[in-house]
């Protein structure tokens, strides 16, 4: 995004970092006026979220939901798959493939949030916020359930089924021959596994 100038104020970046910088540029300013401040002036420092997991950075803090942190959005992802009857494992994999854990990922094709719903999913599953983290847990893991059971519990069929949808998967008997669905396929098994072992 190229810089704007707002009442002699440079604005080159949005949300928590743009507000930090508007924040010290004010206080610049002030100075050099000779007004003087009776708060100290914030000093930008890392999130304490950032860089722990994935792409995970915290929200804009001007946006109507609020920020989650790792630890939270692993235990909302044990809540959702308990209430969907899935292993909380596997959708923590499948979770971890398809947002890196970040609640505001976005595709290039449109899929939204943690468990990257598309809007027509979404809408089905009675999501109405696909950002907000709880909303889109519960309605990925309510999905997984639903390919689970349509695919009477097998595990590949139903990923495959979340990646390239179920009529791909109906319409190959099985998993696609899509390099980027069997690949998925694995990855997302090979980490369920990976977390079990760590139990």
């Amino acid at each position: 995004m190229g810089g704007a100038t707002e009442g002699g104020l440079n604005v080159t970046l949005r949300g928590y970092d743009g507000a930090m910088q508007r924040v010290s540029e004010i206080m610049a300013r002030a100075r050099a006026i000779g007004l003087k401040s009776h708060e100290p002036e914030p000093s930008p420092s890392p999130s304490p979220l950032s860089g722990q997991i994935g792409n995970f950075r915290p929200m804009d803090p001007f946006s109507q939901r609020m920020s989650v942190a790792p630890d939270q959005i692993r235990s909302l992802i044990q809540g959702a798959a308990s209430k969907a009857g899935i292993d909380p494992l596997l959708f923590e994999a499948l979770v971890s493939n398809e947002s890196s854990f970040n609640p505001e990922a976005r595709s290039s094709k449109g899929a939204m949030g943690l468990t990257q719903l598309m809007p027509g999913t979404a809408r089905a599953l009675g999501v109405s916020d696909p950002f907000d983290p709880a909303q889109n847990l519960d309605g990925g893991a309510r999905y997984l359930s639903q390919l689970l059971r349509q695919y009477n519990g097998d595990e590949r069929l139903a990923l495959a089924a979340y990646n390239a949808g179920p009529g791909a998967v109906d319409r190959a008997g099985g998993v696609p021959v899509f390099s980027e669905t069997q690949a998925y396929v694995r990855r997302v098994l090979a980490q369920r596994d990976a977390l079990r072992g760590g139990q």
